[in-house]
C-alpha cells in the first residue's frame, strides 16, 4: 500500500499531498542508471562510490511511489543491481520495494550482421537494441504490491516487420538494408511488456511498459525516427486489438520514455498525439513549476506547453525541453492527482535535482500519477 510519514515529499508543489490508504501512486523514471560495462553498476552502489544513483534513489524517496517503472538501468542475473538499489531507496527513507520484477531487454543483444547497413557488424548499433552489452539500459518494475509475474507477458520478440503498416526503412522501394536484416529484427528497442500488479481488492492492473528508442541517430534512412513512430504506436495497436497478442480486458496503465514530443523535438509526432488521445487511456497531465522555469533560448518555438515537459536538453544542437515520459492510466480509473518531480529554482526540494557531487542526477525528470482505489 502508499507509503506513508517523511519519506514522501508531502505539501509541496512537486507532491502536493500523501495518498491515503485509498490511493495509489504510480510513476515512471529514466534514472539513468546505465554504466559503461556489465557489472559496473551494482559495484558502484555496493563500493558506496555511486554518487549519481544516490540522488537516484533520493528522489524516488522523496515522491515514494507505489508501483514505478525504472528506464536506463542496466539488467543482471537475479536483478542484483535493481535489489541494491532498491536498498538506497529505503536507505533513503523510501517504500520498502519488496516486490522487483524485469524481463531482459533487447538491448545489447547481438544479431552477428550488419543490422544498419554501414559496412559493419558487432557494433552497438548491430544488436537488437542499441547498447554496448547485453542488458545495458534496460527497465525494471518495483512495487509495494505483489507482481504477478506468472501472468506477465513480454512482447519484446514481435518483429518490426509484422507491425501493421510498419514503416520499414527502404531504398529503392526495397527494405534497407536488406529483406534478411528484417527478418530477425524485432521491434521493441529495449521492450515491450504487460506487467500485473495485485490491487488490495485482489484485482490485476497491467502496467503497458517501455522504453524506446530515440528518433535520432538514424543515418540518411530515418532508421531510428521510424522505428520510435512504431514503437510508440504498437500500444495504439495493442489497445486497439489489432495484433495477434490480445489486450487485457481489465484496467491498464502506459507508462515508460517515449522519447517522442506531441508536438516538439525530433520525431513523427503524430503517433504520441495518437496514443495520447486513445479511447481506453487518458492523459492526465502532468506538470512541474520547475518545467515552467526552465524554458530557455532552445525552446524557441515549441508548441507545447513548457509546464509538461519531463526532460531537459539544453546542450549545443540540442533540441530543448521535451515532454517524453507519460504515465497514461486507463480511461476508466480516477486520477486524484499528477506531476513532475521538477521543483522550482526556489523550492528546497530542487536540491534533490543534482548529487552529491553536484552533477545533474538525469536529465530526466520522474512522473508521478495518483490514481484513487475503488
Amino acid at each position: 500500500m502508499p507509503a506513508s510519514g517523511p519519506s514522501r515529499a508531502c505539501a509541496t508543489e512537486t507532491a502536493p499531498t500523501c495518498p491515503p490508504a485509498a490511493q495509489l501512486r504510480l510513476a515512471t523514471y529514466n534514472a539513468a542508471l546505465g554504466r559503461r560495462g556489465p557489472g559496473l553498476l551494482l559495484h558502484g552502489i555496493l563500493a558506496g562510490r555511486d554518487t549519481q544513483a544516490r540522488g537516484a534513489a533520493a528522489i524516488i524517496a522523496a515522491v515514494a511511489p507505489d508501483v514505478l517503472l525504472l528506464t536506463g538501468i542496466d539488467h543482471d542475473h537475479g536483478l542484483t543491481a535493481l535489489s541494491a538499489f532498491a536498498g538506497l531507496i529505503a536507505e533513503a527513507g523510501g517504500p520498502d520495494y519488496a516486490h522487483r520484477f524485469a524481463f531482459p531487454p533487447n538491448r545489447g543483444v547481438r544479431t552477428g550482421r550488419d543490422m544498419t547497413g554501414d559496412g559493419r557488424s558487432g557494433t552497438p548499433d548491430d544488436t537488437q537494441g542499441y547498447g554496448p552489452f547485453a542488458g545495458s539500459g534496460a527497465m525494471a518494475i518495483l512495487s509495494t504490491l505483489p507482481v504477478m509475474d506468472g501472468r506477465a507477458r513480454d512482447f519484446s520478440a514481435f518483429l518490426w516487420r509484422d507491425l501493421p503498416g510498419a514503416l520499414i526503412p527502404e531504398q529503392g522501394g526495397r527494405p534497407f538494408p536488406d529483406a534478411g536484416v528484417f527478418a530477425i529484427q524485432r521491434l521493441s528497442t529495449t521492450g515491450h511488456w504487460d506487467v500485473p500488479v495485485r490491487l488490495p481488492d485482489g484485482t490485476a492492473l497491467h502496467l503497458l511498459a517501455f522504453h524506446a528508442t530515440p528518433p535520432v541517430f538514424g543515418g540518411p534512412h530515418d532508421r531510428n525516427r521510424r522505428r520510435n513512430h512504431d514503437e510508440v504506436r504498437f500500444w495504439s495497436l495493442f489497445l486497439d486489438g489489432a495484433l495477434p497478442m490480445p489486450p487485457p480486458a481489465g484496467p491498464v496503465v502506459v507508462l515508460g520514455d517515449a522519447n517522442l514530443d506531441p508536438f516538439d523535438g525530433d520525431g513523427m509526432h503524430a503517433a504520441m498525439r495518437a496514443l495520447l488521445a486513445h479511447p481506453r487511456l487518458q492523459d492526465p497531465a502532468p506538470a512541474s513549476a520547475g518545467a515552467a522555469a526552465a524554458v530557455g533560448p532552445r525552446d524557441a518555438g515549441h508548441r507545447g506547453n513548457p509546464a509538461l515537459d519531463t526532460t531537459r536538453w539544453d546542450g549545443p544542437r540540442q533540441p530543448g525541453n521535451l515532454r517524453v515520459d507519460y504515465v497514461l492510466p486507463a480511461a476508466g480509473l480516477t486520477v486524484l492527482d499528477a506531476g513532475v518531480f521538477w521543483p522550482a529554482p526556489d523550492d528546497p526540494m530542487a536540491a534533490l535535482l543534482r548529487d552529491a557531487s553536484g552533477a545533474e542526477v538525469s536529465r530526466h525528470r520522474l512522473v508521478w500519477v495518483d490514481i484513487a482505489l475503488e
